[in-house]
């Protein structure tokens, strides 16, 4: 009989703690690591957390003591040039070897039974999937929250757009030095990021906030996808090393959505047993924090009702009860996907991701010429256009759509850029935002899977972009976002070999909004938003076709949407039966 979580792992432990304990790499430096040891006299699993955010602070002390009073000894590691460990700080660069150089000396330790996990979320997430592939013999099991798959698609840039707000406040503030720097954002007063947003050249922003950033640096002079990114190891290109059982964990609304979504369906599909088989994925309506552990029932402008809560903690310890352990709680008898759809706010359980039954409906765009604002004519069926006139608008630079909600990240305290589900009227009053609305539905309509949209624009200009949003209109007249994409014109070939526009010629670009599970309730409409910006989420496009990063002056963009016969802009929905 399958014992639950509560019988397996109680929190019944006295923890005592070690701190500073040097852990030797593979070169000779030594990482800093707490060890936390519950009073348990025989050895046991150990969990790891390597972090670059301080191994001390007081979330990381309190997922350690989490898991070191239900018996479990916990390591919790600060990664090479962060805080108290010496050595080089550069994101990424040594997380595969000194995880796994961490891993195998757990391992050896005589506290520890010879069965490791790890644990965290974001950056601490990113570092597991980056020493998994290596495969240490320790390694058992891994619950990665919000982590990524494509240190360049999921992350640095978006569609070849840069993910400016983010990427600014970690990178070029944040991750600055060896200690977390946030708090210079308001010292002086006029380095604020509201302001700082729109320095131009962006490669001398973090100057403009008095520091010389040699990580900010490096991604500007990289906007494509070249061999510096892909020395950084992505997961997506590692799937067939990893054997490791993975829980992930994601929000959709959260900044890295598409990486947790990656990286099951790769190691599900390509990866080596035991991991193969034994892949794990839960996706609740959340911001890149999950909403408090799964504990909040609102998310932005939503609420979502007490069904959404979901003990994501208690979720972890069923993981690692059952792999670390050999506890049998359940978890093995479950489907291996669980996500919350919005809409109809319930849990919906799956064998697969995508789901199985899903069907593909192409919604076309349609106007009479005039999808302006949300005051415009512009519709969305099912049924593919003839002839019809384009919808035109002007995109301004210097006047960008601001950006309302999304998958940003990560804090509206320190970011001032709202995340998750938020009304978008005041978007849609824009004459540069094109705005498509279905007919009144007559029965719910569930969307849960990879949402892409294919759009035939041409531009004036030799470089710009376009921006696709899927929203639901509710019957009460908010307008909620759902879904979210960009492309930069230059990219819309090759990701490693940027093209720029002949100006006046039609384009096909694939906008990817990633994906998403909503139901569009009878009574509400499903709408599209078109549009080339979402600032300050991501950079301007100055639609110069210049160099990135370099230009301090800005051009106007015609835009020009085609919707007809030859032209058949439309959005791909997955459209599931409701349950």
């Amino acid at each position: 009989m399958a014992l639950s979580v509560t019988e397996a792992s109680r929190p019944v432990h006295k923890v005592s703690m070690t701190f500073d304990v040097k852990v030797p790499m593979r070169d000779g430096v030594e990482l800093s690591t707490d060890i936390y040891l519950p009073d348990i006299d025989s050895p046991i699993p150990t969990i790891l957390i390597r972090t670059p955010y301080d191994n001390n602070n007081e979330a990381v002390v309190q997922d350690c003591m989490y898991f070191a009073t239900r018996g479990y000894a916990v390591a919790t590691q600060d990664v090479r040039g962060r805080w108290d460990s010496p050595g080089e700080w550069y994101p990424f660069r040594f997380e595969a070897e000194d995880g796994y150089d961490t891993q195998e000396w757990l391992g050896r330790q005589d506290w520890c039974d010879g069965n490791v996990g790890t644990a965290g979320g974001s950056y601490v997430a990113m570092v597991q999937w980056q020493s998994a592939p290596m495969r240490s013999k320790y390694l058992k099991a891994m619950v990665p929250r919000v982590g990524y798959s494509n240190f360049y698609h999921n992350w640095a840039y978006t569609g070849g757009a840069f993910q400016l707000a983010f990427n600014y406040r970690w990178a070029a503030i944040q991750m600055h030095t060896r200690t977390n720097q946030t708090h210079y954002l308001w010292f002086p007063e006029e380095n604020n990021m509201s302001t700082l947003f729109w320095h131009l050249p962006l490669n001398t922003m973090a100057e403009a906030a008095g520091r010389s950033n040699r990580v900010w640096k490096d991604w500007i002079a990289h906007p494509s996808y070249d061999d510096y990114w892909k020395a950084m190891r992505p997961t997506e290109e590692s799937y067939t090393e990893i054997d490791v059982p993975v829980y992930g964990m994601g929000g959709w609304y959260d900044v890295f959505l598409q990486g947790t979504l990656n990286n099951y369906m790769g190691v599900s599909q390509q990866g080596l047993e035991p991991g193969k088989s034994n892949q794990k994925v839960v996706i609740g309506p959340w911001i890149h924090s999950l909403g408090d552990s799964g504990r909040d029932t609102g998310t932005g402008d939503v609420e979502f009702g007490e069904s959404v809560r979901i003990d994501l903690m208690d979720e972890h310890v069923r993981w690692f009860d059952y792999w670390l352990k050999g506890i049998d709680t359940g978890i093995q008898d479950e489907p291996p996907v669980n996500v919350f759809v919005m809409g109809a706010n319930q849990w919906r359980a799956a064998s697969d991701w995508p789901l199985p039954e899903t069907q593909y409906t192409p919604y076309y765009l349609r106007s009479q010429g005039g999808a302006n604002s949300m005051f415009g004519n512009g519709t969305l069926n099912t049924s593919p256009p003839s002839t019809e006139e384009s919808d035109q608008f002007v995109f301004d630079p210097n006047h960008p759509v601001l950006t309302v909600g999304g998958s940003t990240c990560c804090s509206e305290d320190l970011t001032p850029v709202s995340m998750g589900p938020r009304d978008q009227q005041q978007v849609e009053w824009r004459p540069d935002v094109l705005v498509y609305s279905s007919p009144v539905l007559d029965q719910d309509v569930d969307v849960i899977g990879p949402v892409k949209m294919t759009l035939y624009a041409a531009s004036d200009a030799p470089d710009t972009d376009f921006t696709a949003k899927l929203v639901d209109v509710h019957s009460n007249g908010s307008v909620i976002n759902i879904a979210q994409g960009i492309i930069r014109a230059r990219y819309r070939d090759s990701w490693e070999a940027p093209t720029l526009l002949e100006p006046g010629k039609i384009y096909e670009y694939t906008i990817d909004l990633w994906s998403t599970s909503n139901r569009f309730l009878k009574g509400h409409q499903i709408r599209v938003e078109v549009s080339s910006s979402n600032f300050p989420q991501f950079d301007r496009n100055p639609n110069t076709g210049h160099a990135f990063g370099m230009d301090t002056e800005t051009r106007i963009a015609h835009q020009t949407i085609y919707h007809d016969e030859d032209h058949p802009s439309h959005i791909l929905l997955p459209i599931v039966p409701t349950n």
